[in-house]
C-alpha cells in the first residue's frame, strides 16, 4: 500500500530524534491500522558503534507498537532473506529485487532500509499465513 523511511536531522538532539521517530511511526500505525508489527533482529558484525542508537530507535518502535496494542514479531536477517529469496545467504540487491517482484513495484524499494522493512513485513505475512 505504501512504504517509506523516517528521516531525522543528524544535528537534532538525540532525544528529540527519538521523539520524531515515535511520532511518525504512531501516525503510520493510526493511519493504516495494521494487525501486527515486524522488526528485524539486531545484528552488528561490522559496526558496533551504531548498536546503542539503533537499539534505542528499536525501543521507540516497540513502544509505539505496544501502545497500539499490536503483537510484534522479530526476525533475523537470515530468516527474512530465506522468506524473500529462498536462501539465507542472499545478497542485499537480491532481497531488494525479490521484494520488488513480490510487491509488484516498478523499481526496487529505496533506500535499502525501506527494502529491509518491507522484507520483514513480507516474512511476517508468510509466517502468519502459515498459522
Amino acid at each position: 500500500m505504501e512504504y517509506g523511511v523516517i528521516v531525522t536531522d543528524a544535528g537534532m538532539e538525540h532525544a528529540r530524534r527519538l521523539l520524531v521517530v515515535h511520532n511518525e511511526i504512531s501516525k503510520v500505525l493510526n493511519h493504516w491500522r495494521p494487525r501486527a508489527g515486524a522488526i528485524e533482529k539486531l545484528y552488528f558484525a561490522k559496526n558496533s558503534k551504531t548498536a546503542m542508537p539503533v537499539g534505542e530507535a528499536r525501543g521507540v518502535l516497540f513502544l509505539a507498537l505496544a501502545q497500539a496494542e499490536l503483537p510484534v514479531f522479530e526476525y533475523s536477517p537470515n530468516e527474512i532473506k530465506m522468506a524473500i529469496t529462498g536462501t539465507g545467504s542472499a545478497e542485499k540487491h537480491q532481497v531488494q529485487e525479490m521484494v520488488r517482484l513480490i510487491l509488484g513495484l516498478d523499481s526496487p524499494p529505496r533506500p535499502d532500509h525501506a527494502a529491509d522493512a518491507l522484507g520483514a513485513a513480507i516474512c511476517c505475512a508468510h509466517n502468519l499465513i502459515a498459522y
